[in-house]
């Protein structure tokens, strides 16, 4: 990177990033939420526990798609909700016709999405669309003071303090749908935030732990895509697999939690059982257990600050149960040591990392480059970029697109 500022320098906008304070007044009448991405992984957990409330507490009242336009009319004929969103605008009006006389109203692109998050009546969205193309849509609700139900994390990977800002001048909550990040939410709750000395998010390992790189060397789409304990999209199980999910992650940590890098580390814990810890200064240790089912930490940022009935099973503790940590292979994965160092230098670093990343995995499944090539790409695209200590949010789309256009010239 080319930098107008020193590698640990605290970046513009971080003395003030406390989190926005969670002050929300649930009522009497279900809250209506808005899925952004409702036909992905994510977002067909949020449509789950939305049912599963049964209109007690929760009603849902939009959803949005990108590509899968026939899902989206799908989900949207099944349930009825005030909107639907082709968030590309060539396929609303093969929706709306397939939606005549349900009374749901057709939105599409861009325009769409802001409308529906900041239609007067929304209350909750949950932001479950993948990589960058989620921030404007969850930029849009936070804006509008609406509760976040966070599921990209690329929001705060590439704009982190700027969205902090947001949700704090507008009083957004923004609770975590990530299960690391979910469960270091909950955690926090056991003591005062000066009492914290360290949170430490937990990793499977992905399909590959305990493999040496000479091992990785031949990885295929489909090895890559065999995640051991989640079930998932292509992009964020590759993103499992090279650790770059964990990069991203504690990079989303910081900003969402007002942190300093130091007070940040990552274990591999293959169970998938334990979803993150917080140590307090005290030596205590506070940690989230539940199954790999990412159903409940999305019915928590739904139903937030209450705790509803779950649509998931919980442990059974009544059978043996082993759980293992380990330290992870920052040589074999060295997309994790990158992303600490884009979380110490923040501005524009995030941004490039995470654009750099999703066009190194497309590139991955599309057989253009090896496994190997994601990280050593990213880190030459970060390291090649020119710094912004204080990016704009213009700023910050300029440099994504600039970075995808990089990846797309990466040659080994």
């Amino acid at each position: 990177m080319t930098m107008d500022a020193n590698l640990g320098e605290t970046p513009a906008g971080v003395a003030s990033n406390r989190p926005p304070r969670l002050l929300v007044d649930v009522g009497d009448s279900p809250q209506r939420v808005v899925v952004l991405g409702s036909t992905g992984s994510v977002g067909r957990g949020a449509i789950d526990v939305v049912e599963h409330d049964a209109g007690a507490r929760l009603k849902l009242w939009g959803l949005s798609a990108h590509s899968r336009w026939r899902e989206l009319a799908a989900q949207a004929g099944q349930h009825r909700p005030r909107f639907a969103v082709a968030s590309d605008p060539i396929h609303a009006p093969r929706i709306a016709e397939l939606l005549k006389g349900t009374g749901v109203h057709v939105l599409s692109g861009e325009d769409g999405v802001i409308q529906m998050v900041q239609d007067p009546e929304t209350d909750r969205v949950c932001t479950a669309i993948v990589g960058a193309a989620g921030l404007r849509g969850t930029w849009a609700a936070i804006e509008a003071g609406k509760l976040i139900a966070l599921a990209n994390k690329e929001t705060l990977v590439m704009a982190g303090p700027l969205v902090m800002d947001l949700a704090r001048a507008r009083g957004a909550p923004i609770i975590p749908v990530d299960s690391e990040h979910s469960a270091i939410f909950q955690a926090l709750k056991a003591g005062n935030r000066g009492e914290v000395k360290r949170v430490i998010l937990t990793s499977s390992g992905g399909p590959f732990r305990g493999r040496s790189r000479a091992e990785l060397t031949n990885v295929t789409t489909e090895h890559a895509l065999n995640h051991p304990t989640w079930r998932m999209g292509p992009k964020i199980t590759i993103d499992s697999a090279t650790l770059m999910n964990k990069a991203l992650e504690v990079i989303e940590a910081r900003w969402l939690f007002d942190l300093e890098p130091d007070q940040i580390e990552v274990v591999v814990h293959p169970e998938s059982i334990v979803h993150s810890m917080v140590e307090f200064v005290d030596g205590s240790m506070v940690a989230q257990l539940s199954p790999p089912d990412m159903r409940l930490p999305i019915a928590y940022a739904l139903s937030y600050p209450e705790r509803r009935p779950g649509v998931g099973q919980g442990l059974d503790l009544s059978r043996a149960l082993a759980l293992r940590f380990e330290p992870p292979d920052r040589e074999t994965f060295p997309a994790l040591d990158l992303g600490f160092e884009v979380m110490r230098v923040g501005g524009t670093a995030g941004a490039v990392l995470n654009a750099a990343n999703e066009a190194a995995v497309a590139r991955f499944l599309k057989g253009e480059i090896r496994f190997l090539d994601i990280a050593r790409a990213c880190r030459a695209v970060v390291d090649q970029h020119t710094f912004d200590p204080r990016p704009t949010l213009d700023g910050l789309i300029a440099i994504d697109a600039w970075a995808r256009r990089e990846l797309e010239r990466w040659n080994m």
